[in-house]
């Protein structure tokens, strides 16, 4: 009887062979860059929440903002990976220092395109200050939109500054959630407020691959030195010429930008943005993230 079945669903398996290749490359890899991935399907535009949203309410051009004279380094191509020097100024910073320290709470951690959360220390323990609209504060915003190009459709949402202390940690995981109907955080910064005197508390990317003048990296993030001066390939250390992976170190005042879906159409988000804020063995970490959510391209 099993060799007659068998007989009779070779045929079809033959005929629908690419189909079901498809569908077992979702299912197992549902952002692998496949061509035959399926379209977006996109619902309407959710409506814009105040209360989450940075949303421009015509005043942002008469802003006294200052040129803080950043530096952009693409460090991925695909995904998009910018570092930024100076992304923040040292007053800028100092003011987000202020504002933010009588209005910590702990931080949680999303379900459900972030519809239910819960405390959860051993996946991510840190405090979280959702700050005021300030003027200062409105110049990150319009600062971190104009990178991106002023693109219609996205808006930057509202600020938080996350403090982490001895242990603070946000274990490995995506920003860009899952991007039902075609909307979603498009993008992600983290930028680095306050590390002076710290020890650990970097931002890693496992999946991203270091590529370009390795040497010249390792200024911004982690690298094995040398020992005493000698081939360290002879003695076993991994270096940056061959290293997968980067951890950016926590320098205050610079930043890191990325992209969190493919631009082609499918929804699909980048497996190699999957990030961690690794524990703080010494001093307080303080990063400022900024996400922007929008229309999935």
């Amino acid at each position: 009887m099993f060799r007659i079945f068998v007989i009779a669903v070779l045929p079809l398996f033959f005929v629908f062979s690419s189909e079901i290749f498809t569908f077992l490359s979702g299912a197992l890899c549902p952002s692998c860059n496949c061509e035959s991935a399926k379209p977006l399907h996109r619902i309407p535009r959710p409506q814009l929440r105040p209360e989450f949203l940075a949303l421009e309410n015509g005043t942002d051009a008469r802003l006294g903002c200052e040129d803080v004279g950043y530096k952009m380094h693409v460090f991925s191509r695909e995904p998009l990976v910018v570092y930024f020097e100076n992304f923040v100024s040292a007053r800028e910073r100092e003011h987000l220092l202020d504002i933010s320290e009588k209005i910590y709470t702990p931080s949680t951690i999303t379900h459900n395109g972030g519809q239910t959360s819960d405390r959860n220390t051993k996946v991510r323990d840190s405090e979280v200050a959702l700050v005021p609209r300030t003027e200062g504060v409105r110049c990150i915003e319009r600062r971190a939109r104009e990178v991106q190009g002023w693109r219609e459709e996205v808006w930057i949402e509202r600020l938080r500054v996350q403090r982490y202390n001895p242990g603070g940690h946000y274990s490995h995981h995506f920003d860009w959630s899952s991007g039902r109907g075609g909307w979603g955080r498009v993008s992600s910064f983290m930028v680095w407020v306050h590390g002076e005197e710290l020890e650990g508390g970097g931002t890693e990317f496992p999946r991203l691959e270091l590529r370009g003048d390795k040497k010249k990296w390792c200024k911004f993030i982690e690298c094995e030195d040398n020992l005493d001066g000698e081939d360290s390939k002879d003695k076993g250390v991994e270096t940056a010429e061959d290293k997968k992976g980067a951890v950016f170190k926590v320098i205050p005042g610079n930043a890191v930008y990325w992209e969190n879906f493919r631009s082609d159409g499918t929804g699909r988000g980048y497996n190699e943005t999957w990030h961690a804020g690794l524990p703080v063995k010494k001093g307080v970490k303080v990063g400022l993230n900024i996400w922007s959510y929008g229309r999935i391209d």
